[in-house]
């Protein structure tokens, strides 16, 4: 396709704009006088072989424009009308692009009008995206945990540097892996470090309590765009977001009702609407539904968990009921089903909670899938059981875990020669994280799929500060001759600590 075909209208058969709007629609009557400002800078996500979703904010109820080019010198672009950007929505706005070159890196320009001065716009802000490939290879990043335990961005220390590292890996799209904010976790404006150091926060009024309504909650995802190193990478790399616990609050799950004093506003359920609401507005996702399957050409399908959305109770996880679990029986079934429809070289299952690492809530609770007993599934074990006992009589093969939640990395290998269930195919999960909170670990494995730590690399003490290290990302290259799966496991300079290659 040549560029005018490609980039053609929205009315043509180029580039189709569809806006992602939240709930209503801005208000027509507010209409400011002045040139409107983009004040958070600009996103995508969700890039597939001939899409991907655009994202900004203004300062004010405006019309959101894009410009799409192959040249960086945005010569022969088009230009496409995106949707108002009004208070409904925080001021935000989402375009999904169609119609576009599949692996390629195509530049966009976005501007703000005026709903009072057709043409008075404001200051360009400019960004690229990769799209996903429909054969050959592809490389991704991906971490989680941002800006948790009360580190915050700390611009003499020099903000959260992991992002710097991330965007010079030059990857196609990056995954997050849950706890894309912390909204139950205020911040100080001063914390001593143990070498005597003083932490300095950049702290808003929405960080500084935990985070109850919309407003509070848009403030999480406001606050972290204020860092320049996550600016400049989400304008160059397409996001793929999940969600994990602290975007509502901490270990949450449906129907709970909080204990905790500093909430007036109890009901998780009441909380969670909020922070989803928030979550879409302000990552560049697409549909409303978080989990979903994403297509990188014929090496890579990749499969986003929700583990929250359906979760049950935390309690003792021994009971022998096959109803409960954490992915619900319509995400259980989408699974089993979309594994085995899967031509991919690769199916990378994103997973927000670990599967053989023991979380606990408590004494008596326990968070994640594991709960340290090593014998037969129990509990929310039983409906990984059954996804991977399914997916190995129906012979798929290349299943690799990713995920984050434990603010440390490793490496590890699962095999039923170990394990105390014998139907499933032996697979790797790669733990990675934080991006920029404190650190922990190691947890403990639950034997019962039988998991060994390949490596490990934790901090000596718990919530030990970004300043100290610790902080890590993982990196996929998927070669697109031999299908050849390598990951490294990086720390927050970009420097491996481990790496292996998995061969089809």
């Amino acid at each position: 396709m040549d560029r005018r075909s490609l980039l053609g209208l929205a009315t043509g058969a180029g580039l189709a704009a569809v806006p992602l709007l939240g709930p209503g629609r801005a208000s027509a009557t507010l209409r400011p006088t002045g040139r409107p400002v983009l004040t958070h800078g600009v996103q995508s996500g969700e890039a597939t072989a001939d899409g991907a979703v655009l994202w900004t904010r203004a300062d004010r109820a405006s019309r959101m424009l894009v410009e799409v080019s192959r040249r960086p010198d945005f010569r022969g672009a088009r230009l496409v009308r995106g949707p108002l950007l009004g208070p409904d929505t925080d001021f935000t706005g989402k375009v999904r692009l169609g119609g576009l070159p599949a692996g390629e890196r195509l530049h966009y320009r976005v501007r703000a009008e005026s709903l009072d001065r057709h043409g008075l716009c404001a200051e360009p802000l400019v960004g690229s995206l990769r799209t996903a490939p429909r054969k050959g290879g592809v490389r991704f990043v991906w971490t989680g945990d941002i800006a948790g335990q009360g580190w915050g961005i700390a611009p003499d220390l020099g903000g959260m540097k992991i992002f710097r590292a991330m965007r010079a890996a030059r990857p196609d799209f990056f995954l997050c892996s849950g706890d894309t904010v912390y909204a139950d976790g205020p911040l100080a404006e001063t914390v001593t470090l143990p070498d005597g150091r003083v932490w300095r926060n950049l702290v808003t009024p929405e960080k500084s309590k935990v985070a109850e309504t919309l407003a509070e909650y848009r403030g999480q995802f406001a606050y972290n765009l204020l860092d320049e190193h996550l600016r400049a990478f989400a304008a160059e790399v397409p996001q793929v977001n999940q969600w994990d616990d602290h975007e509502v609050t901490n270990n949450w799950y449906p129907g709970e009702v909080l204990e905790d004093a500093r909430y007036t506003e109890r009901r998780v359920d009441v909380l969670t609407g909020r922070a989803r609401q928030a979550f879409h507005e302000w990552l560049p996702t697409g549909e409303a539904k978080i989990y979903r399957k994403l297509s990188y050409g014929p090496r890579l399908d990749l499969f986003v968990l929700d583990m929250r959305t359906y979760k049950d109770v935390n309690d003792g996880n021994t009971y022998a009921d096959p109803r409960r679990g954490l992915l619900g029986s319509e995400q259980r079934a989408w699974l089993i089903r979309e594994l085995k429809r899967s031509r991919a070289t690769w199916k990378v299952i994103a997973a927000d909670l670990p599967l053989g690492l023991v979380v606990p809530d408590g004494a008596a609770a326990q968070e994640g899938v594991a709960q340290g007993d090593p014998g037969a599934p129990k509990g929310r074990e039983l409906e990984f059981a059954e996804v991977l006992g399914a997916a190995h009589r129906a012979g798929v093969k290349g299943i690799v875990f990713l995920t984050a939640d434990v603010h440390y990395t490793a490496a590890h290998h699962y095999d039923p020669a170990r394990a105390a269930v014998a139907d499933f195919t032996p697979f790797w999960e790669f733990v990675s994280g934080p991006a920029h909170a404190g650190a922990f670990g190691p947890n403990a494995l639950d034997g019962t799929f039988g998991p060994r730590a390949v490596f490990v690399h934790a901090p000596p003490r718990a919530n030990t500060s970004p300043a100290e290290g610790f902080q890590h990302f993982g990196e996929v290259l998927i070669d697109g001759e031999t299908g050849a799966f390598r990951v490294d496991l990086r720390d927050a300079d970009g420097a491996s600590l481990f790496n292996t290659t998995l061969l089809p």
